[in-house]
């Protein structure tokens, strides 16, 4: 009877998350993931210890059934903090008064940061796209607009013709949460975009529901996110690049080469949709040969001798 209590809380948690919290199907999941694997680990010993009772020692097996498994850090981490954080909402919604996690601790893990590619490397991949295809032109378009504007994928995926702005220069972006947000765009990217919607998109059938949708597939029908991975990692396979590449790398790369060229963290978590700007400090990794320089030139006491 407590895994049905169990899978009941979940159900609330996961309604809670998308009300309350505007979070995303994926990041709901993302969310759910470790806490469906921690009913799975009651049901399959037996386990009948409530929501409300559940205790710290029982928390502390799991994971460390968990970690036998799996000794990646960062797994064990973002596992600590899914199972915390469901246990703060049963706290919020008075099922319980304590966090059986809270002595818990997770593993430290360093800031892992997706790679960066150079100005030239980006170049080098949208070379590699074969224009002569109709999906050529589109891809292009796309690759553009991910770098020009630093998209999520999905924000990318579910852009309007609607929210095309360009006479001011801007897109408008659906980001986390349903918050929308104005974004630069540059001529280069809308004349790009402009040649895939009338040479391109105007020959395509497009489905129901799809009419104000920019960047469609083949059935005239939105992308899929796995779709646009595949994209970029067969062009990275044509560049021969050896860079861990996803659409985010496009973004990590808008981000990165703003803030070397002297944009300020502020505009830049704007443009990036970030709520603090402490995530986008996250994505900011600046070559430590680089500060060092730059002490070096500018502090007062390196010109003493």
């Amino acid at each position: 009877m407590s895994g049905n209590k169990w899978r009941q809380l979940l159900k609330n948690y996961q309604h809670y998350l998308k009300i309350e919290r505007g979070l995303s199907s994926n990041s709901i999941q993302n969310y759910s993931y470790d806490i469906v694997k921690f009913i799975k680990f009651l049901e399959e010993n037996d386990s009948n210890e409530k929501p409300e009772t559940v205790s710290e020692e029982t928390l502390q097996q799991f994971i460390y059934e968990i970690a036998k498994k799996n000794t990646n850090a960062r797994t064990q981490a973002r596992l600590i903090s899914g199972l915390r954080s469901f246990f703060d909402y049963l706290i919020f919604e008075d099922y319980r008064t304590n966090n059986p996690l809270e002595l818990i601790e997770a593993p430290k893990i360093g800031r892992k940061l997706p790679d960066t590619l150079s100005t030239e490397e980006i170049d080098l991949l949208i070379r590699e796209i074969d224009l002569s295809t109709a999906e050529g032109e589109r891809n292009k378009a796309i690759l553009e607009t991910l770098y020009s504007c630093g998209l999520r994928v999905s924000e990318l995926i579910t852009l309007q013709l609607s929210d095309l702005f360009f006479e001011e220069g801007f897109i408008r972006v659906s980001g986390k949460g349903n918050k929308q947000r104005f974004v630069p765009i540059s001529n280069y990217t809308i004349k790009l975009i402009n040649i895939y919607i009338s040479q391109i998109r105007s020959h395509l059938t497009i489905q129901k529901g799809f009419e104000d949708t920019l960047f469609l597939n083949r059935r005239g029908r939105q992308l899929t996110r796995a779709m646009i991975f595949t994209i970029i990692k067969r062009l990275a396979k044509k560049a021969e690049l050896e860079k861990n590449i996803s659409p985010h790398t496009f973004r990590h790369s808008f981000a990165t080469h703003l803030l070397e060229n002297g944009a300020d963290l502020r505009s830049i978590q704007l443009m990036l949709g970030h709520e603090s700007i402490t995530t986008t400090e996250i994505y900011m990794h600046t070559d430590r040969s680089k500060l060092k320089k730059v002490v070096q030139e500018f502090h007062p006491r390196m010109k003493k001798n």
